[in-house]
């Protein structure tokens, strides 16, 4: 196999590897550096599970490769909470709602709203919960919390319950 060497910066921590070129991003997040939380599921781009920052925008990290991510930065959920241990304020709402059951999806979901969060600074409410609505549409829960998370979205947004 072709292997490449690789250096990013995951959570702020920098990490110079050798990958074969076939690695997607998730495999090298969670096997060679043990990012666990990035989850891997259809491996197809659907469910969401896996999603990551790269370079401050969501990308799957199931389709994207190791190597496309040389020179990069890259978010995952143990990189949005402060080093305090304070959440970040998409987890502070998941969290506030009981937007998860048994946690598979939320790591993906959490770097998804932190991104639109981030991305609608200043949009009033009801473009905020919107957008954050939107991207939501690309995200399988199979555990049914998507009312917790409709929750979460209205506190993130400021929109009344």
């Amino acid at each position: 196999m072709s292997e490449h060497r690789i250096e990013l910066t995951v959570n702020g921590n920098r990490h110079i590897a050798r990958v074969e070129a076939r690695t997607s991003l998730g495999e090298f997040l969670r096997d060679t550096l043990g990012y666990t939380g990035t989850h891997l599921a259809c491996e197809h781009g659907v469910c969401g599970a896996c999603t990551v920052m790269v370079d401050g925008d969501a990308m799957r990290s199931c389709l994207t490769l190791a190597v496309q991510a040389d020179g990069a930065a890259v978010t995952t959920v143990e990189g949005l909470a402060q080093a305090d241990g304070t959440l970040h304020p998409v987890q502070q709402a998941l969290r506030d709602n009981f937007g998860l059951q048994c946690g598979f999806c939320t790591p993906g979901v959490a770097i998804t709203m932190a991104a639109v969060t981030r991305d609608n600074e200043g949009a009033d409410s009801g473009a905020m919960e919107e957008a954050l609505t939107q991207a939501m549409s690309g995200h399988i829960c199979r555990c049914t919390g998507y009312q917790g998370i409709r929750r979460a979205i209205r506190q993130l947004a400021g929109v009344s319950a």
